[in-house]
């Protein structure tokens, strides 16, 4: 069992637009392996094809091995339909060891389904914390790094949270972010779609906005705050907003946009985005991976949130933190604005950490003993 063609196998999980971002270059490393063969679950968390279909044509990943159709509902709706249509899957090919990626709800209900059925569970991105408990994500990495037998960790942040949880020294590893790994793989090939010009828009007069967390998007008056501050911001600098499902009914009910310089357009494919955030001269998100990226690029960042769970794109990056709240958002655009840092690249983010990571697992499966006896 844990065998094809002679390799071990590793099930790799993913659910939603991140993880396919993260789990594209480590299969791709995987399946150059002379002892790994990985196999690819596709959750359905994300169903629809532009926030899912596409990215996997975008990224080059292989054909679902296993597509369990979970679809949408509430938290716990969603949770429990994927652990329930995973568990016959993990029984049927009973894998060396279960890779899960991130912190959407895939990622906990696969890595409770391994756990109890005392198959290993490898947590990509390990130990980020917001320290924020009222977001979904930060129950789901939490709870999945405490299961987890294995902990691949992409800034130094993740290493000091998990330590101070007590985990065992010998199952963290520092690999460097997976997420930087696509995009150095693919920003040549972006960046010849000329997106912003298909838009009418002139390279680096433009700024991209994106929102999907259910605290900026579902409560009005939150949403309103920062669409007054963006409002005022276009006055400075038009803005493009790629617009999340979840949030294009909300945007609807208030109409704040209408009279701005904000344009809507449709969710773009990864290679899309990707193009368009490149040449623009500010992101305004809410989204951690952006964070992530933007850092990468040199392009500033504002967060539209109070806290974060990858504070090295702040402290080394171009990120800052701008709140909620529409004058705390002016604020922070002023300082962006005045700043012109260009920020650094963060240790092992060089487009190198599938490499690392696979280096990992097969020391941990050819050893064939819990990871704490693992060096």
């Amino acid at each position: 069992m844990g065998t094809m063609n002679g390799k071990r196998t590793l099930m790799c999980v993913a659910g939603a637009r991140p993880n396919f971002m993260k789990l594209a270059p480590l299969i791709r490393q995987l399946s150059a392996s002379e002892s790994i063969e990985p196999l690819l679950v596709h959750t359905g968390q994300h169903y629809d094809d532009k926030m899912s279909g596409a990215f996997f044509r975008d990224l080059g990943l292989p054909e679902p091995d296993h597509y369990l159709n979970a679809g949408g509902g509430s938290h716990a709706q969603q949770t429990a339909e994927i652990m329930k249509r995973f568990e016959p899957v993990l029984l049927e090919r009973r894998p060396a060891g279960v890779v899960v990626v991130g912190d959407v709800n895939s990622t906990v209900a696969c890595a409770l389904v391994a756990s109890k059925l005392h198959t290993p569970v490898v947590h990509v991105e390990s130990g980020l914390r917001s320290f924020d408990r009222s977001m979904p994500e930060e129950i789901n990495r939490i709870v999945t790094d405490a299961i987890s037998d294995v902990l691949l960790v992409s800034e130094p942040s993740g290493i000091t949270n998990l330590r101070s949880e007590g985990v065992d020294e010998s199952r963290i590893h520092f690999v460097g972010n997976l997420m930087i790994d696509s995009l150095r793989h693919h920003l040549e090939q972006a960046r010849t779609l000329g997106v912003a010009a298909k838009l009418g828009m002139e390279a680096g007069r433009y700024g991209v906005v994106t929102m999907h967390r259910p605290a900026n998007v579902d409560d009005l008056g939150s949403l309103s705050e920062i669409l007054e501050a963006l409002s005022d911001i276009s006055r400075d600098l038009p803005l493009v907003f790629p617009v999340h499902p979840r949030t294009r009914g909300k945007l609807e009910e208030t109409r704040l946009w209408e009279h701005a310089d904000i344009r809507l357009v449709d969710p773009l494919g990864y290679l899309e985005f990707l193009s368009l955030m490149s040449e623009s001269a500010a992101v305004l998100t809410d989204s951690g991976g952006i964070q992530e990226e933007t850092t990468v690029l040199g392009v500033p960042c504002l967060t539209l949130r109070n806290n974060t769970e990858r504070p090295v794109t702040i402290e080394q990056g171009t990120n800052r933190l701008a709140g909620t709240r529409k004058d705390g958002i002016l604020a922070a655009w002023r300082e962006l604005r005045n700043d012109g840092n260009a920020g650094q690249v963060p240790e092992l983010w060089d487009g190198r950490a599938a490499e690392r990571c696979v280096a990992v697992l097969e020391r941990y499966l050819a050893a064939g003993v819990p990871t704490s006896a693992v060096r």
